[in-house]
């Protein structure tokens, strides 16, 4: 085996280990900070709890959008590609153009819907 065989796995162990201990160590400073200021075990659950109960439906909006784009995106690419002969490039070039089009129709989308 040469050395990059061995060295490969071991970075990709210790990365993973790394991350894995960054994560507990900020969970527990976390938990000291909460018990140094004296808060309430209700005070922690509000937070700890991940939205305030209503769904964000412009969120839904722009990646449904976005997902639309890109789907029509590579249709159109592929139908390019098939009747003009063009490269396969066309298809990195065509997610983007169209993926930016969706996100761009959601900003104009969701400015009219928070302006009433």
């Amino acid at each position: 085996m040469s050395p990059v065989e061995v060295i490969i796995p071991v970075i990709f162990f210790l990365t993973i280990g790394v991350i894995w201990g960054g994560v507990i160590l900020t969970r527990h400073r976390e938990r000291m900070t909460i018990l140094e200021k004296g808060l309430k075990p209700e005070d922690m659950k509000a937070l700890y709890e991940r939205s305030s109960g209503k769904p964000n439906f412009l969120g839904a909006l722009k990646w449904g959008m976005v997902f639309m784009a890109i789907g029509v995106a590579v249709l159109a690419s592929m139908y390019i590609r098939e009747t003009y002969f063009v490269d396969e490039a066309v298809y990195p070039g065509m997610i983007t153009l169209l993926g930016g089009l969706g996100l761009v129709t959601f900003y104009l989308v969701a400015g009219r819907r928070t302006e009433k």
